[in-house]
């Protein structure tokens, strides 16, 4: 018996011990980062690639984030305005004063810029009418307004262009009722984000309002849909609509061999991870059969645009009549649509790791965000304490219509790499703050220099927001800056130094010019 006492205590003991081992193991596993492909995620205020080295960790199972549902993320980018949206602009602490909002969008949803071959165009109609869905309250209105519009001053060849889409058969790429709805959405939320800070005055001046698009028929149309939606009946003689021939908004700043060099790198390394997805391949090899053409042809009809147009309008995929000598017949699937946006998707995670398209985004677009930042800082010193107000001197509001070619770099450029990929009529705003402790600062000089040359005060703020989301403290020049304290907002210098130094450090460069000219490797 004494025997069988004894062995009853060792083996309580060991399994004591083994259980204290356990317990240990455990608590060392959580501490195990477990973040997606295993790669370590900065911390707050520390920008990808900064801070110290540590191991590549693999991840423990079941833990990774789950991929974007390609489906689902197609509907997402499609933007039908019948959903309701949380939007958060016009918002700040008690008592902040809005000074001016600078809104760059992507125009709205369009017609394929690529037909499939042997398929038949999706039927869209893009007259414009309130009786068809979607629809909004005001387009009645703005149908109406825009047959005035030969009232406002149009730069350059704009003046030639349609303003309202007018074909009863949609032409490649024009605007669709759905595009003119999406922003006349847009506008009306901003009309009611900024109507209680009075932003533009009941008798606002020509230099106050600023437009700008490029030379298409869509963002024409798509800037004048959200006028609309924040002003409705504006005055037309008070209007002038500015050209920008550049999809870069780059103006005079545009030659940048550096940028191209860049951007050449990072179509050859998408090429790279296509021709590398064996699923995609197969799926574009059986859909080039179901067609009667060779799979070559078919890329570079590129059908994901025609697809997506079949997606957002809920009609259904094209087919060919089966039998045919050239090809098998039959219908695109939506399995097979599925499959290219993984692979799109997929290459939207690639991308930011390998960091070129990041490098491209901030020479392609610097001249945009300098003109930004140099507006926004005349606004801040015409509003600085002991200042005499010049009424209508500066832009209060200032719209940029433009392509995903624009937004998407943008994005990029101000660290907001994990944001969605420009949807339809997506929106970058940037708003302009003062604090109301500006008007108790006693020293001139500490809100702008002796010859007004520099902004040191730390009472003018900034936000950016994406399609109404507050991104401001995602955004590279504010991760760090502590929203807790006495500023809770992002201080403007913060920007004003990234568009001027930071952006150039990145590069190994002092100067825009530099940075675009200088060969490196």
């Amino acid at each position: 018996m004494m025997l069988a006492r004894n062995r009853f205590i060792l083996l309580v003991v060991v399994g004591a011990v083994l259980l204290a081992i356990v317990s240990l193991s455990l608590q060392f596993l959580h501490l195990i980062p477990t973040t997606p492909m295993g790669e370590e995620r900065p911390s707050v205020g520390q920008s990808p690639g900064q801070g110290k080295s540590r191991k590549r960790v693999i991840p423990i199972p079941n833990t990774e984030l789950p991929e974007p549902d390609p489906i689902s993320e197609a509907y997402s980018y499609c933007n039908m305005p019948n959903h309701s949206e949380q939007a958060w602009e016009g918002h700040s602490p008690v008592d902040y004063k809005l000074l001016s909002v600078q809104v760059m969008i992507r125009h709205g949803d369009r017609y394929p810029l690529y037909s499939i071959p042997r398929t038949k165009r999706p039927a869209i109609d893009c007259t414009l009418s309130p009786k068809r869905k979607p629809s909004h309250p005001q387009l009645n209105s703005f149908i109406s307004h825009m047959a005035q519009g030969g009232q406002g001053r149009w730069e350059g060849t704009l003046s030639s262009l349609p303003r309202l889409p007018n074909h009863s058969a949609c032409e490649m790429g024009e605007l669709t009722q759905t595009g003119v709805v999406q922003h006349l959405h847009n506008g009306q939320l901003l009309w009611q984000a900024y109507k209680r800070h009075k932003l533009l005055p009941q008798d606002w001046l020509t230099k106050q309002l600023w437009v700008e698009t490029t030379g298409k028929s869509r963002t024409l149309q798509s800037a004048m849909a959200l006028l609309y939606g924040f002003l409705p009946d504006f005055d037309w003689s008070r209007v002038t609509i500015h050209h920008q021939w550049s999809t870069l908004f780059c103006g005079s700043a545009c030659d940048c061999p550096a940028r191209n060099r860049y951007l050449e790198e990072e179509q050859r390394r998408q090429y790279r991870l296509r021709v590398a997805d064996a699923e995609l391949e197969r799926t574009y090899s059986d859909m080039a059969r179901t067609l009667g053409l060779p799979p070559r042809q078919l890329r570079a009809a590129n059908p994901i645009d025609s697809l997506l147009c079949h997606l957002c309008h809920g009609l259904s995929f094209p087919c060919v009549a089966t039998g045919g000598a050239e090809g098998s017949g039959g219908c695109l699937t939506l399995a097979q649509f599925a499959v290219i946006r993984r692979q799109q998707l997929e290459d939207e995670v690639d991308r930011r790791r390998a960091g070129l398209y990041h490098r491209y985004a901030l020479l392609a677009t610097h001249p945009y965000l300098n003109r930004t930042a140099n507006r926004l800082e005349r606004v801040a010193k015409a509003n600085a304490p002991g200042r005499k107000l010049n009424v209508g001197g500066e832009e209060v509001f200032s719209l940029h219509s433009a392509h995903d070619v624009t937004v998407a770099p943008l994005l990029s450029a101000l660290g907001l790499e994990d944001a969605r990929f420009p949807r339809f009529a997506a929106r970058v705003v940037f708003e302009l703050w003062k604090s109301p402790s500006a008007a108790k600062v006693q020293n001139q000089d500490d809100v702008v220099g002796v010859k007004g040359e520099s902004l040191k005060s730390g009472n003018v703020f900034l936000r950016v927001l994406y399609n109404g989301e507050d991104v401001t403290f995602h955004t590279s020049f504010c991760r760090s800056h502590d929203r807790h304290t006495t500023q809770p907002l992002c201080p403007l210098v913060n920007f004003l130094s990234f568009v001027r130094e930071d952006i150039f450090r990145e590069l190994n460069a002092t100067t825009y010019h530099e940075a675009c000219y200088r060969r490196t490797g």
